[in-house]
């Protein structure tokens, strides 16, 4: 019994802290993946690189002196001109396209291959890390966690509640789904759909630029690291359901869940693999994932 009280205590408890404090990182960026998606119907496959722009920006202003503390809300106020002029010089101008799915799709994959070359000739190939603004660890019930995971934890419930706030229970969210819903009858109710879609774009990356910001004192700043990271928060988005605020958040917390508890009996270079066979049997048994999308929920 002492032992079964030490294993939860000493190696669950921890692993599955560390599992919370990614999965609120994972559901940052797929919030605004799913976003996007569910708004402006792109799949936006440079959303990871802009994860990794915020990141960036946040180690070099780092550089410059700015605390950890501005940088929280510098960052992503920062993403907003990224957000609107990738819109309105290269989405926008395909929206209307014959195969405009494949064509969003290949466009902002280039563009991806844009940034992290681009990134790689700034700050050079070799991985950084910054400094971790909480230091230290706490004790909760005899157990012994990091105060920035849980700092990330809770910065992360706190940007959840804000984001469903925003799209459920205001007039700004109203348009926003009215807009995804029926763009020409939203036009036609003088909802400013260009602007909408304007600012909803520069809004899931500045969820993105906060996620790099939260996360690069723990997993490092390197040019590929939003490849790496993009793959999750893609599994997150389609197992949550294309375009759904809490689908994101409910697989992006049970599948960092599920990677990190496999790691305690298996080998960690398996966990992945493990989530993407749940995106697998998602697709092939409800394949609208487990909610529905934003213009609909």
């Amino acid at each position: 019994m002492a032992d079964l009280v030490s294993y939860l205590q000493f190696v669950l408890a921890p692993q599955v802290v560390n599992g919370l404090a990614l999965g609120m990182a994972v559901v940052l960026v797929a919030l605004g993946l799913t976003i996007i998606f569910g708004l402006l119907d792109v799949i936006n496959m440079s959303h990871g690189e802009f994860y990794a722009v915020g990141a960036f920006i946040a180690l070099a202003l780092g550089w410059l002196g700015l605390s950890f503390w501005l940088l929280l809300f510098l960052v992503p106020l920062l993403m907003i001109p990224f957000g609107v002029l990738t819109e309105r010089l290269l989405i926008r101008r395909v929206y209307d396209g014959p195969d405009r799915h494949v064509t969003t799709l290949l466009l902002t994959f280039g563009l991806s291959l844009i940034i992290e070359e681009l990134l790689s000739i700034v700050f050079g190939p070799n991985t950084q890390r910054p400094a971790t603004p909480l230091r230290g660890a706490v004790e909760l019930a005899g157990v012994y966690m990091p105060v920035y995971r849980l700092f990330l934890i809770g910065i992360g419930v706190v940007v959840i509640l804000a984001v469903a706030w925003i799209v459920y229970r205001t007039r700004l969210g109203a348009m926003v789904r009215a807009a995804a819903y029926d763009r020409d009858m939203a036009g036609s109710l003088g909802v400013p759909v260009s602007l909408v879609y304007s600012g909803t774009f520069a809004f899931g990356l500045m969820l993105a630029g906060l996620a790099g910001v939260l996360l690069a004192p723990i997993y490092s700043v390197f040019p590929t690291m939003g490849r790496d990271f993009i793959l999750i928060a893609f599994t997150v988005v389609i197992v949550g359901g294309m375009g759904s605020i809490w689908g994101a958040v409910v697989a992006g917390l049970a599948l960092t869940q599920v990677q990190a508890l496999a790691a305690l009996v298996i080998s960690p270079v398996w966990t992945d693999p493990i989530v993407f066979g749940v995106m697998v049997l998602c697709l092939m048994f409800r394949p609208q994932g487990l909610f529905g999308r934003l213009g609909h929920a």
